[in-house]
Order: C-alpha cells, then structure tokens, then sequence
C-alpha cells in the first residue's frame, strides 16, 4: 500500500472515534463506538475524542521500536545503534553505519507523522460545525494546528521533499500528490503555530496535562525558526519562553534543583517540561498489537536496557534493573567527557565497571561498550505485571522540549555572544554546579552534549551547525547526501513523489 495515510478518510475516520487513552491520568476518554464520516463530530465528547486520537503520534517520539529518540541517536556521534546484532533493526542499524536506503528506511516515520496530520485536518474541516461552546472550539482548533505543524516540522526536518497537508485528500487523488519546497512547508508550519499560540492557554488543569500551551508552540517555533536559519526570530521566541534566565518564566518553567529528578519517573510535567510525551504501563499492549496505537508503554526504556541482567551485589547497593534490548550503547568518547560531571551518574550505567567489580553480570550486545543510556534504564520495581507485556509497557514519559534545551538553544540563536547568551548558559551549568565558561557557539554546542546525551537532539544540533560531516565521516557519512534520509520506497511507488537526491 502506498502513502496508506491519505486513504484513510474512506477506512480510518470510522476507526477515529475508538479513542486510546494516552496515560493514566491523562487525555483519557472511554472508546464509545464507531462513527462514519458523515456524522463523526456530531457533539463537544466526540470532538474531544478526535482531539486525543490527534495527540496520538506525539507517542513517536518514545513508543514502538521505531521511535525518534533511539533512531536519532543510533545515527550521531554518542551512540552506536546496538541491540542483539548487526541485523537487529534494519533501519536503525543502516542509518547508524550510514548505509541507509529507500527499501531500510522504516516507513512509520513517514506515515505515523501524516497519520496525525491527517487526524488534524479532519478536526480542523469538521471542528467549525460542531455545536459546542465556541471557546472550547477555539482551543481544539489551536491544538490541531499546532499538532499539523508539529507533525510536518518532523516530516519537513527528516526528509526535506515532503508533501504538505492542510486538508484531508480525495483517496482518488493519492497517487497525484507531489512535494512541496521545504520553503513553502516552513511558511505553513509558522503559519499554524502563530495561530495556535493566539488561542492556546498558558497553564493546564491537571486532567489536561500533556496538551499543548502557548509556551510549547512556541518553544516549537522558535525550533523551526532556527532550523531554517531566523536565528533573530527564534530568540524572541526562546525569550519568551524562557523568561529571566534561572528564574522561573512568565509561563511557570522553572530549572529543577537538582537534574536526577528529570528522570524520576513519578517526576511528571515538571517546571522544567515544556513539551511531555505521555505514557503508562496500563495499556493492554502484547507482541501481537505491539506498534499499534494503543500501544502506549515507552519502548526506549526497553532498548536501551542491558540484556540478561543480574544483580549478584550480596549488599544491594545495585539498583535492581531489567533487562533490555542494548540499543544505543554510549560511545566512549562520550563516557570520558561525561565521567567528571555531575551529570554522569543520571546519563550512565556503567555497568563495564560493576562488572568488573564483580557485581552484576549482563549479556553483551551488538557493539557494546559496557555504558548504557541510565535515563530511560528500565528497573524492576518499574516493570508492569498486568495484561500486557512488560516489554512495551514502560510508563515512563518523555521529554519532546525542556526548559534546558531552550535556554541553550536560545543561547545558540544569540550567536553565542552577550549577556544575556552568557546567563543562559551559566543557567544550565549552575544547576548541576559547575563554574561559568565563556560563552561561544563551541562551548554552547558542547553543554548541550551533556546536559541532553542520550535524548535524541545531538544528530539535529549537528546537522544544524554544519558539523555531520567531521563527526560522523568515519561512520560513513557522506556530505550532501546523508543529511536527511531517503523517503521510503513503499511511499513512491507508483506514485509522483521524488526521491531525495543521491538515493
């Protein structure tokens, strides 16, 4: 089947109404039927159900083998893609050893995105009918375009050459699709956020946590601005967001204490989350609706964790973890400039050294260097004995922006110079206490390594710096071909799309 997501106004729209709640406490709402197209939208509940089933692909960032965070870092200078072998996961280890191609490249990072966009569109064609309170319809509606713009700024950052959707198409009409430039995708995403952010609130009640703010559309788009270089534009965006640099923002962002407590699971929607994804371990998810949407668990905390773990500590001072699949082992180059910070002990588990200590024993994996991603390492006290598997049913969320990220990256569209760039950065460091460095684009780009390793943005920053090429040239990497991935084959086929040069 090819671009399968735009044929789903005949097949999907019945489906759109069996709604999969997207965390325990959170966006939920009881599946009630199924509705056709002619009349789905027919009140505020079953516009509100089309809301969540929109927020749906946030989960790509975090949930299925075929995530964002683990893809992305199997591909940058801090990770090998790991797992059981060289074969384990075509597409992740191809695009880690940069010899990814059309027929390798998973296809979901293609289709889950335009699903959602499809998803938004037909709220935003529908939403305007819908009899119920036109301040509540305002907000759907914002949330919708800033989901259609979130969705397309992944799509448009990936592959480049994509094609734009601001309706739902005639299925008569799929194979007739062609590209757009990625100027006019970049106009249309600024286009949505700044209407989003006109209508979206500042604050969430706490049965509304893990849906979009004004502060988190704008975090996205002062992303999207620097992505295409409006490095002016994205600071006042950033600025925004991030308020006096260490104080707590106009928004209510404020940096945590302490930085161990990002990654305690409980520690949800924090003062420092701008932009969550949310999970549970209480969906019914089993290996055969494993990649479904109602698969809601974290599959990072699944590939990253060491296989056949075993704690033989006598005294317990090993945490109890479970084990995993051994993706995105740390590099070493990464473990040394990690080993004298604070922040080693959240971001590593050295279990090279308990090993040798005599501690635990484990299974190496394909690649391994005995340093596993700690941030999402799966423990026992955390494994999910209910109806599903415990595999794919990890509840731990997943930050998509956080108050650090944007403080950096604020610093980065200042040009790494002034004041203001100088407390930005000095923010980040002090928090895990660290003395102040001068501010530069060097010194920018590497905090970010520490501060976010293992979380998905270093292949993007570098990229975005003009660095793939001098990182990753021994990894194979070629300039001019490798900085966006190919659009996968299944999607062209007989079809007016283009694939992306050098493929």
């Amino acid at each position: 089947m090819k671009l399968k997501i735009y044929r789903l106004p005949i097949l999907a729209v019945a489906l759109l109404a069996t709604i999969f709640s997207c965390s325990e406490d959170y966006l939920e709402v009881d599946p009630s039927g199924q509705f056709l197209s002619g009349n789905y939208y027919a009140n505020e509940t079953e516009a509100f159900a089309g809301l969540v089933a929109e927020y749906d692909f946030m989960r790509k960032n975090s949930g299925g083998f075929e995530n964002m965070v683990t893809m992305m870092n199997a591909g940058s200078d801090d990770h090998y893609a790991g797992g059981g072998n060289s074969t384990d996961g075509a597409g992740i280890q191809s695009f880690s050893n940069y010899t990814l191609n059309a027929i390798e490249m998973p296809s979901s990072f293609w289709s889950d995105y335009y699903k959602g966009i499809f998803r938004a569109n037909m709220m935003i064609l529908k939403l305007p009918d819908v009899p119920m309170d036109e301040t509540l319809k305002a907000r759907y509606m914002a949330e919708s375009k800033a989901l259609r713009a979130y969705y397309h700024f992944n799509l448009v950052r990936l592959f480049k050459n994509i094609p734009l959707f601001t309706a739902p198409v005639d299925p008569a009409e799929t194979y007739n699709v062609v590209q757009s430039t990625p100027e006019e995708v970049y106009a249309q995403i600024e286009i949505d956020l700044l209407d989003a952010i006109a209508g979206l609130p500042t604050t969430l009640n706490s049965d509304e946590l893990g849906r979009f703010t004004k502060g988190a559309a704008q975090a996205v788009l002062g992303k999207v601005y620097l992505e295409q270089g409006k490095k002016a534009e994205a600071a006042a965006q950033f600025a925004a967001v991030n308020g006096t640099p260490g104080a707590t923002s106009p928004y209510g962002y404020k940096l945590l204490a302490n930085f161990n407590d990002l990654w305690q699971i409980d520690n949800k929607f924090n003062t420092e989350s701008i932009l969550e994804v949310t999970h549970t371990n209480l969906s019914l998810a089993g290996w055969g609706n494993a990649y479904n949407d109602d698969a809601e668990g974290n599959m990072i905390c699944t590939m990253v964790g060491p296989r056949g773990f075993v704690d033989l500590d006598v005294n317990d001072n090993v945490p109890a973890y479970s084990s995993g699949w051994s993706f995105n082992p740390i590099i070493p180059e990464l473990y040394d400039l990690l080993k004298n910070d604070p922040r080693f002990e959240a971001t590593v588990l050295d279990l090279k050294a308990l090993s040798e200590q005599g501690k635990i024993q484990y299974s190496p994996g394909y690649q391994d260097t005995g340093y596993f991603l700690n941030k999402f390492a799966p423990t026992v006290a955390e494994e999910h004995t209910g109806a599903g598997d415990m595999w794919l049913n990890h509840r731990q969320n997943s930050y998509v922006i956080r108050l650090a990220d944007t403080y950096l990256l604020e610093a980065e569209a200042l040009n790494g110079t002034g004041t203001r760039a100088q407390a930005l950065l000095d923010a980040v460091r002090a928090r895990v206490g660290l003395p102040s460095i001068p501010v530069s684009m060097d010194n920018i780009l590497a905090e970010r390594r520490l501060e976010l390793a293992g979380e998905g943005h270093r292949w993007f920053d570098l990229r975005r710096n003009g660095k793939l090429q001098a990182k990753l040239a021994s990894r194979g990497f070629v300039s001019g071909k490798h900085e966006i991935f190919p659009i996968p084959y299944k999607e062209l086929e007989n079809t007016k799309l283009v694939q992306n040069p050098n493929y």
